[in-house]
Formats: C-alpha cells, sequence, structure tokens
C-alpha cells in the first residue's frame, strides 16, 4: 500500500516523518536511514539490524560449507592475511 503525505524542511536541514507513516514503516526513534538521490529525487531506505538469530545461522551454515570443503580454520587465517597484504600493496 502506497502512502503519501507532505512534509517540510526545517532551518537546520531536518524533516519530520508524519506520525501514521512512521507507524506504517514500523520505523522509530534511532532508527538509521541510507539515503539515495538521482539528482531530483530523495529516497529513505530504513536499515533494519539483523537479529542476532539470524548471524548464529549464517556462521552455523558457513561452519558446514567449510568443512565440507576441508576447509580448516588456519586456511581462513592465511586467506585473510593474504587479502590484507595485496590491498596493501
Amino acid at each position: 500500500m502506497q502512502q503519501i503525505q507532505v512534509t517540510s524542511l526545517s532551518s537546520k536541514g531536518q524533516i519530520v516523518i508524519p506520525n501514521d507513516m512512521r507507524q506504517f514503516l514500523k520505523i522509530s526513534i534511532g532508527t538509521k536511514f541510507l539515503i539515495f538521490s538521482d539528482g531530483d529525487n530523495l529516497l529513505l531506505k530504513p536499515i533494519q539490524i539483523p537479529k542476532f538469530e539470524a548471524f548464529k545461522t549464517l556462521i552455523k551454515e558457513s561452519k558446514k560449507i567449510a568443512a565440507g570443503k576441508n576447509i580448516k580454520k588456519n586456511d581462513v587465517q592465511k586467506f585473510i592475511k593474504n587479502v590484507r597484504n595485496e590491498s596493501r600493496s
């Protein structure tokens, strides 16, 4: 469902997102946004912080993939070191 509302820019460069729009988007005080512009338009995209469970699932799946490919913890550390050395060159 599309929502359209009018707001204005304050002298401090701030805009107010109307309350019903905040409720519709489920955003609250402290929500961080990405802001995009194509030169004519602005797009505010709320940044959703992933749940800790999603991170735990990612780690679990990564360990499964690494085990299936016989990748050891030491291999990962060597790879990280090589990439860091290459980026300094």
